[in-house]
């Protein structure tokens, strides 16, 4: 299933197996196209993506509060670079577009700003994808933790998408999702023999 336009903004999922378990939901997959590109693991057996799904709820409840902590003219391969100085490598920067480490990486964490990985499997291939709210526009910053630094700067994505279209694609692929696993549990309930 895809919701959105994989050429600029969009939500893919399969579900191979749905579960009962709440906090794991299916099996399956769950992969994000940004500018073109899919940021994911597409594979049927990628990732439980309860994380993912809750990760996609808490999109939609923190709407316009996923505040960047940068000047909106940074470019996104500062970004994506500053974010895993902060995040994931050892070095010696220390300004972060005028915050510390800690206040930049801090500020990633509680605007919600970082969307991958999320806690599943799902983004296992390296993915990070930022996403920041900026006055009725999205900004979606997605990329790969390359094995050579200077190499990832040519996986990165980005786009600009209305706010309202943003969320709506967000919106309508938890509601095909919850649809999807309903249906796969009760099909699967019918299949079980009488005890």
């Amino acid at each position: 299933m895809i919701v959105g336009d994989c050429r600029i903004f969009a939500i893919e999922s399969g579900i191979t197996e749905a579960v009962e378990n709440l906090s794991q939901l299916a099996l399956g997959y769950f992969v994000i196209h940004v500018g073109g590109r899919a940021f994911g693991v597409r594979q049927p057996d990628a990732s439980l993506l309860g994380c993912s799904f809750d990760e996609v709820e808490r999109r939609l409840q923190r709407r316009g509060m996923h505040v960047p902590p940068i000047p909106l003219d940074v470019p996104a391969t500062e970004i994506a670079t500053a974010y895993l100085d902060a995040i994931y490598r050892d070095n010696a920067r220390t300004d972060y577009f005028g915050l510390s480490q800690h206040q930049f990486a801090d500020a990633l964490q509680t605007s919600g700003a970082i969307w991958a990985p999320d806690g599943d499997e799902a983004f296992d291939d390296g993915s990070h994808i930022l996403q920041f709210d900026v006055v009725g526009r999205v900004r979606i910053v997605a990329f790969l933790n390359t094995e050579a630094p200077d190499d990832f700067s040519q996986t990165i994505s980005e786009e600009w998408v209305d706010a309202d279209l943003f969320y709506a694609i967000v919106s309508g692929w938890k509601t095909l999702f919850s649809l999807e696993r309903t249906a796969q549990l009760k099909a699967k309930s019918t299949r079980l023999p009488a005890v």
